[in-house]
């Protein structure tokens, strides 16, 4: 099961938004953040580099916490919040654009794709939004919440087909035009994380305790690995191996090829519930043991640990040498990823589960206290 090769293999425009096969899996370059975690394979690292000290841009107002984590492309800002709305801004200022309602809370991260907004709301309604004006294209009611992001499979001789986990246990795949169903795939439990996409395959985590890898035409299962409990978490891909952490206090590296786990991570015993970025070699992420971790890519082995003041289950993103991540604690940080020293923080006082989006060497993030904030160099 080939992900990814060794050179740059395709770049796509959908949208205004490229999105360029390069090195270990799909980037995204510069200028937009299109999709949870950045790219479809969901590795969390960013194109461009961010300022020493960033400073406060400016800050949005919705009327209920924001838990989703934002997305960029084409000069704006789509984000859920638990005000039953997706909030459409304007990058450089933070100036509402529009708003669509929603039957009710948007926790799940927006996707950004053929011109459209695609996300999940807590009632399990999907929908399809028109990115220039927030009208409604269709919608689809599954039959469990959606918490997590979409992701696109691009193809040269049709629409898009959109790809999103329900808490009915099922993942779907739409038509990205007219929302027609192309395929569903039972599991034998809740898909709370969203689905990574490399190499003409779907992978995914669920609470049926096992790995899921698809084939992303058909939806037929072409393997499913067992990972010993409940995965709650994204699973980033890199080469051809999984990267996520699961709800018996363990993180694990799989090998997608043999079907098997190559290590383990387990530190304090507490639940790893936040996707992880990955670079070339290395991997982070949060734990509820209040804590960010940096192992090796390779082993497993600890690199450097980064103490906060509360759960962290905001995904930390990569930008150059440089981790930027959100914690219960209130606060977001930016830290060394070379070493994990602290280079930066800023107060928000109210929890920061939604995960950064990152371009133009600008921060997006958004926070319990019901504010979308923006970090950037001023100018």
């Amino acid at each position: 099961m080939q992900l990814a090769g060794n050179r740059a293999l395709i770049a796509v425009l959908r949208g205004g938004i490229i999105l360029m096969m390069c090195g270990q899996g799909l980037s995204v370059c510069a200028g937009g953040w299109p999709i949870f975690r950045g790219n479809p394979a969901l590795t969390g690292v960013a194109a461009c580099s961010l300022p020493a000290k960033p400073a406060l841009l400016w800050t949005y107002k919705t009327s209920g916490p924001v838990k989703s984590s934002a997305v960029i492309g084409g000069g704006k800002v789509f984000i859920g919040s638990n005000d039953g709305q997706v909030h459409a801004l304007a990058f450089d200022s933070g100036h509402q654009l529009w708003a669509f309602k929603a039957d009710s809370a948007v926790q799940a991260p927006p996707l950004l794709a053929n011109h459209s907004v695609f996300v999940g709301s807590i009632d399990g309604i999907f929908y399809a939004i028109d990115a220039a004006d927030g009208h409604q294209l269709w919608k689809f009611a599954t039959e469990g919440k959606i918490l997590a992001s979409a992701n696109a499979v691009f193809s040269s001789d049709g629409p898009p087909h959109i790809l999103v986990g329900s808490y009915d246990f099922k993942l779907y795949c739409f038509n990205a035009t007219n929302g027609a169903l192309v395929w569903s795939y039972e599991t034998g439990n809740y898909i709370n994380g969203s689905c990574a996409v490399a190499g003409g395959h779907a992978i995914f985590g669920g609470c049926d305790e096992l790995v899921h890898v698809l084939d992303t035409v058909t939806g037929t299962k072409i393997k499913e690995i067992e990972a010993g409990a409940y995965i709650a978490a994204s699973a980033a891909l890199a080469g051809n191996r999984a990267y996520f952490g699961h709800y018996d206090n363990e993180f694990l590296c799989v090998d997608l090829d043999q079907g098997k786990v190559v290590w383990r991570y387990r530190d304090l015993d507490f639940p790893y519930m936040a996707a992880a970025a990955v670079t070339d070699d290395r991997v982070i992420f949060g734990g509820h043991d209040k804590a960010l971790h940096c192992v090796d890519r390779a082993t497993g082995k600890s690199l450097w640990k980064f103490p906060t003041g509360g759960k962290v289950e905001s995904a930390p993103v990569v930008a150059g040498d440089k981790v930027v991540f959100g914690s219960d604690d209130g606060f977001v940080y930016m830290v060394s990823l070379q070493d994990g020293k602290q280079l930066w923080s800023y107060e928000i006082g109210q929890a920061v589960a939604s995960s950064p989006a990152v371009a133009d060497e600008k921060i997006v993030i958004g926070s319990d206290d019901g504010g979308v904030y923006c970090f950037g160099q001023k100018s």
